[in-house]
């Protein structure tokens, strides 16, 4: 068992609310033997009333042929834009449902944008490149943050009920309530599995094996 510590914050700038002193946690992961844990996001759905729709523009670079950030958490309903930042050409496709996106091929200095309107989890790729790839992971709240390498996480709640839910790439996700009142407030320990994680098979847009001399392509 490995146990991760200190936070990254998504800020999302909540105009309006009102909010308790800041929540802090601690995400455990179970991992194989020498591996280091994948990115956690952890998120917090409200069960008192709907969560906020707060949307947001965020970006996913393609610079050094990857994608930088390598995780990215967003609200349901944000636009994403993918510039790219190489010399070279780059593709940005994902086949995961519930939406499948192709942004087809273009040159160093464009950028193509994607807007994702539910809730669901984004392996994204670049059909030249089968190296690159990243994770997006759309969240029905904007209350949403990425744990930080050793696990720990912080953000900022309205007082209520909460769903809190961690997730990784490579664990399935698990969840506990929480209260949370007009003062800071430390979260439940959420554990995630990653011990049991096999990478699934790289494939292109057309859902085939990537060409061999692809992974050589400068």
């Amino acid at each position: 068992m490995r146990k991760c510590s200190l936070a990254l914050i998504f800020a999302l700038g909540l105009a309006g609310e009102t909010f308790a002193g800041p929540v802090t946690g601690t995400i455990r992961t179970q991992a194989r033997d020498g591996v280091q844990p994948a990115t956690a996001i952890v998120y917090a759905e409200p069960l008192d009333a709907a969560a906020p729709r707060k949307p947001g523009t965020f970006k996913l670079t393609q610079k050094g042929k990857a994608f930088v950030p390598r995780v990215l958490a967003v609200p349901a309903g944000s636009t994403i834009s993918f510039p790219n930042e190489d010399s070279i050409f780059h593709n940005v496709f994902s086949l995961s449902p519930p939406a499948p996106f192709d942004l087809g091929l273009y040159r160093a200095g464009a950028a193509k944008t994607q807007t994702f309107s539910s809730p669901a989890t984004y392996r994204v790729f670049c059909n030249i490149h089968p190296q690159m790839t990243a994770l997006i992971v759309v969240v029905p709240t904007p209350f949403v943050t990425l744990a930080d390498a050793n696990g720990a996480f912080s953000f900022d709640l309205p007082p209520g009920r909460y769903k809190l839910t961690a997730v990784s790439e490579r664990a399935s996700a698990v969840s506990s309530e929480m209260k949370v009142g007009p003062s800071a407030a430390t979260a439940p320990e959420l554990t995630l599995d990653e011990s049991q994680y096999v990478a699934p098979p790289r494939k292109n847009k057309y859902n085939q094996d990537y060409p061999k001399d692809a992974w050589i392509k400068p």
